[in-house]
């Protein structure tokens, strides 16, 4: 089982997907970034693919959390070279897509952090995605629905847990309705109320 610490006592089986959604700064990166931490300190891989922010960024908000140095803690970062940065070099740490429209990229460097840290004996992986809403804007509802189904079965398939993050506001229902049948449960945040849980 993996808990939900340090904001929910709940625990959700392996290979369980979850969709984090509110409006904008409701701290639902802050959040997935926790339930990683609490991973990372109990020895579980932790991955991180961010649409928004450049790895050494995510990098630093994690160490305030926890020391990861030496620990399975990975970056997929689909903006840095979108931004230009071409001679970005990728490390045992960081692995980049050309952009959030490359899912399929996205797809490959998930699967080899994954292959990595199995082959280091790691068999307790939990996987954030910062945030649906850019893969949205990118790409249609239809293309980023195909890319979520076979990225959340991989993380099912490996017995991980998947957080994912979408602002509410920035969709409409039909898109809101598809996205959620993909997942097991959803945490909903808001900016007046303590986030809740519904799993499915």
């Amino acid at each position: 089982m993996y808990d939900l610490r340090p904001h929910f006592d709940e625990e959700v089986d392996p290979g369980t997907n979850l969709l984090l959604t509110g409006p904008p700064l409701t701290g639902k990166r802050s959040m997935m970034m926790d339930v990683l931490a609490a991973g990372t300190d109990r020895g579980d891989g932790a991955i991180v693919v961010t649409t928004k922010d450049g790895a050494d960024r995510v990098l630093k908000d994690y160490e305030k959390r926890t020391a990861y140095e030496g620990k399975p803690v990975a970056v997929v970062d689909c903006v840095t070279r979108q931004q230009g940065v071409g001679d970005a070099r990728e490390s045992d740490r960081i692995k980049y897509a050309s952009s959030p429209v490359d899912m399929t990229g996205i797809g490959i460097k998930l699967s080899e952090f994954l292959q990595a840290f199995g082959d280091r004996g790691i068999d307790r992986n939990r996987v954030m995605v910062h945030s649906l809403s850019t893969l949205l804007m990118y790409s249609d509802l239809q293309t980023v629905f195909r890319f979520l189904h076979v990225f959340t079965g991989r993380i099912q398939s490996v017995n991980g847990l998947g957080l994912f993050s979408i602002d509410s506001t920035s969709h409409d229902d039909q898109a809101m309705n598809t996205i959620k049948q993909l997942f097991d449960g959803v945490v909903t945040l808001s900016e007046d109320d303590e986030p809740s849980i519904r799993l499915a």
